[in-house]
């Protein structure tokens, strides 16, 4: 592993920071965008950071939902009952996110080896890549789509965080599958992608934990940080400024420009493939 050049930070972190969080898989595109450039593996240290960058812009994003879901939850952990019916909403949604995030904690701890070695192979990315585009498209168009978060009851967010832990195989789409699947369940897009983005955090938090704990004993030491911390910059902006857009976007559009790239780079990854 070498050091990270700046074109590299800047190209591997925009991707990075747009591909977490639109429906068309990170995973994919941090594999193809190397391949495609010739570029060796950017290493630990600066997943660590990238990843951090998108934490930062999701946290950033829904810091008010945040705030206000931390602290109704804390209350209700500590017995406090909710004065208001704000409270008990954000209460409640805090509750929703831990038991959507429980899936994916226990998969991720049994299938780790296989997802970081059998799994990453282009052949299977892209088959996966159309297979989940084209659910996509389906939940999309077969939806009801009249119902908000406020409306999520427990079994919703379980099957939603089934579907979550369902995304550790590559291709798949971690904000693709929990959007198909709230979408399967009648949420309207933006309540959809809404839930998604939020239970990503507890996710993006287990995921950039396990990178620190790999790279602190692989004893590898943070050199070149100038890109490191550009990586960072990058991917946390541009990861902001997605979800921003996604969400106004999904207020009046429909999923088939991304289930039509999806399909298009799965082919493009068989292709390579071959």
């Amino acid at each position: 592993m070498g050091d990270v050049s700046i074109l590299q930070a800047v190209v591997l972190a925009l991707v990075q920071g747009l591909t977490e969080f639109l429906p068309i898989s990170s995973s994919a595109h941090l594999i193809l965008v190397p391949w495609v450039l010739g570029w060796p593996d950017q290493g630990l240290a600066f997943d660590m950071v990238v990843h951090l960058g998108t934490l930062t812009a999701v946290c950033g994003y829904f810091r008010h939902d945040l705030v206000a879901i931390a602290r109704a939850w804390g209350g209700s952990v500590r017995g406090a009952a909710p004065v208001d019916a704000a409270r008990r909403e954000a209460a409640r949604m805090g509750w929703l996110v831990v038991l959507a995030t429980i899936p994916v904690g226990l998969a991720g701890l049994l299938a780790k080896d296989w997802v970081e070695t059998a799994a990453r192979n282009p052949a299977l990315i892209g088959t996966t890549s159309i297979l989940f585009g084209l659910l996509l498209w389906w939940a999309d168009r077969a939806g009801a789509r009249r119902r908000d978060t406020g409306q999520l009851g427990t079994r919703d967010a379980l099957w939603i965080g089934i579907s979550q832990a369902v995304a550790l195989i590559p291709g798949v789409s971690r904000s693709g599958i929990t959007m198909t699947a709230g979408l399967f369940l009648g949420l309207t897009r933006e309540g959809a992608a809404r839930f998604s983005f939020l239970i990503s955090i507890p996710v993006i938090v287990l995921s950039g934990g396990l990178e620190v704990l790999e790279l602190a004993g692989s004893g590898q030491a943070l050199r070149n940080v100038g890109p490191l911390l550009l990586g960072f910059a990058v991917a946390a902006v541009s990861a902001y400024l997605c979800i921003k857009y996604l969400m106004a976007y999904l207020k009046r559009h429909a999923m088939g420009v991304f289930v039509a790239y999806r399909v298009a780079l799965g082919a493009v990854l068989l292709w390579v493939s071959l």
